[in-house]
Order: structure tokens, then sequence, then C-alpha cells
């Protein structure tokens, strides 16, 4: 069956967020690129953009969470434009509080983790990078869909 990785796009600071993201799933960095390493003489890299993420990738279980920098070039991210949201299944109330409570640090919480009408143990927030999270437990089908 096909699977969804999820993508974001960052101005400048994909990899601060990263090495944060990765600071609260474990886990080592898969892929690392940076606009440098695809200069030539057909693609040139302006000196301040250089160190930008061109691409990274951080698995997550069975699941890839992927993200660049976006070139000023091509114009800002709107970090205030609601991007979707990434959900993140857990495999118990335990880890389900430890991602919510990592990765809402210095965010802004929209629904504390708390049972849901639906029978789930659920929360939402955006991060301090302004990236939309939903964190679930569903004993039902614990962590898996």
């Amino acid at each position: 069956m096909a699977q969804i990785n999820p993508h974001i796009n960052f101005n400048g600071n994909a990899e601060e967020a990263f090495t944060f993201y990765k600071s609260v799933f474990g886990g080592e960095f898969a892929k690392i690129r940076r606009f440098k390493d695809l200069e030539s003489e057909e693609f040139t890299v302006a000196e301040h953009e250089a160190n930008k993420i061109m691409h990274i990738a951080l698995p997550i279980g069975k699941t890839i969470l992927m993200a660049n920098d976006v070139p000023e070039s091509m114009g800002r991210t709107n970090e205030n434009e609601n991007r979707s949201k990434i959900s993140v299944s857990a495999e118990s109330k335990e880890e389900a509080d430890h991602l919510f409570n990592g990765l809402s640090v210095g965010g802004q919480i929209e629904v504390p983790m708390c049972d849901s009408p639906w029978g789930s143990y659920f929360g939402m927030f955006r991060d301090k990078y302004g990236i939309e999270w939903m964190v679930d437990f569903d004993p039902k089908y614990n962590g898996q869909f």
C-alpha cells in the first residue's frame, strides 16, 4: 500500500527545526543535502544560501518527515498560513504525552491532550516553527491505521 510522508517548507530554519524534531522523536537523519551540494555551472547558489537545506529527512516509525528551505529567489513561505496539520498516531498515552509535551515547547497549544469525544486521547498545537501538529492515541488502533 502507498505511504504518505509529510514535507514542510521553511524560510531558512529547516535544520534548526529538524534538530528540534529529532530531539523529541529520536533517530538519525536519513539525508541532509545543502544547496551548495548541488552547485554547478548550470545551478549557481548565492553565498548566503549555500548552507541552507535543499533536502532533509527524518525517519519516524514507518514514515519519513521531510523538509527544505525555500530559496529567497522563490519568495517566502507564509509561516502564518494554515499549512495542513501533521498527524502523529502514538502507540500509548505515555508516548502521546511525550510527543505533545516535547513538540509543543515554545509553541501555541490549541487543544491540550485530553480524552476526545470520538474516543481517542488527542491534542493539537502549532510548534515554535509555525508547523501545526495533531497527536492522537486511539487504543482501538494502538498507533496503527
